[in-house]
C-alpha cells in the first residue's frame, strides 16, 4: 500500500487569506492541496471558482486536487485545468457519461478522480478503471465542513482497494469528511491512502501540529499492516 498523503481541505481556511493558508500548510508539511468547489445546486453551499484557483496557483508548488461539486462539470474542466489544477474530482453522482468526462480530464494531462457520496456504491467504477486515477470517498454529505464522521462508507473503502489490483494507472483512494486522529485509524485500515482534513488541520494549535497528528495516526496503522 502507498504511504498515506494528508491533503488539507482549505474549505476549513481564512478566505480572505487563502495565500497564507497554502504557504502555511507546504511548509507544515501537506502533501496535496484540497480545493472543493461547490456551485450551490449539486450541493447548497458557493465556495470559489477557476479565478480564485489561478490566484492561489503561485503561493504552493504542491498539487491542487479540484472537488468539483457541481453540476455539468464537464462544461467547466478546461478552465479548471487551465487555472492551474493539477488533479480534477467530480461526482458520479453528476456525470451520466462517466468514461468521457474523465478521458477528457485525463487528455488536459490532469489526475482524473471520481468523487463518491456516502449513498452511491463502488458498482460501476471497473468499467472506468483504465482512466481513473484516484477515488474520493466521501463519509459526510457533502457540501458543508466541521461535519461528523460516517463509519457505513469504510467498506467501500476496502472494495476500493481490490479496485486498485485492476489493470490501470495507480490509483489512489481518498477519505473526505470528518477525517481527524480519532477516526484515522479506521480509514487507513480499510485501505485509504489519502486523507482529506479540514477542520482537523485548520483548528489544531498549529498546522503542523494537525497534518502531524493525522500522520501519527496513519504510521500507527501502516506500521501493523
Amino acid at each position: 500500500m502507498p504511504d498515506v498523503l494528508i491533503a488539507p481541505s482549505v474549505l476549513s481556511a481564512d478566505f480572505a487569506r487563502l495565500g497564507e493558508a497554502l504557504v502555511g500548510l507546504e511548509e507544515a508539511g501537506a502533501d496535496w492541496i484540497h480545493l472543493d468547489v461547490m456551485d450551490g445546486q449539486f450541493v447548497p453551499n458557493l465556495t470559489f471558482g477557476p479565478p480564485v484557483i489561478r490566484a492561489m496557483r503561485p503561493h504552493s508548488r504542491l498539487p491542487l486536487d479540484v472537488h468539483l461539486m457541481i453540476v455539468e462539470p464537464d462544461r467547466h474542466l478546461e478552465a479548471f485545468a487551465g487555472a492551474g489544477a493539477d488533479a480534477i474530482t467530480v461526482h458520479v453522482e453528476a456525470c451520466p457519461h462517466l468514461h468521457r468526462t474523465l478521458s477528457a480530464i485525463r487528455a488536459l494531462g490532469k489526475r482524473a478522480g471520481v468523487a463518491l457520496n456516502p449513498a452511491t456504491p463502488v458498482d460501476g467504477l471497473a468499467y472506468v478503471r483504465e482512466v481513473l486515477d484516484h477515488v474520493l470517498v466521501m463519509s459526510v454529505n457533502p457540501g458543508f465542513g466541521g461535519q461528523a464522521f460516517i463509519p457505513a462508507v469504510l467498506p467501500k473503502v476496502a472494495a476500493l482497494r481490490e479496485l486498485a489490483s485492476l489493470a490501470g494507472p495507480p490509483l489512489r483512494i481518498a477519505v473526505d469528511g470528518g477525517v481527524d486522529a480519532a477516526t484515522t485509524p479506521a480509514v487507513v485500515a480499510a485501505g485509504a491512502d489519502v486523507l482529506v482534513a479540514g477542520s482537523a488541520v485548520f483548528d489544531a494549535p498549529s498546522l503542523a501540529a494537525g497534518i502531524q497528528a493525522l500522520r501519527h495516526a496513519a504510521g500507527g496503522v501502516q506500521a501493523q499492516r
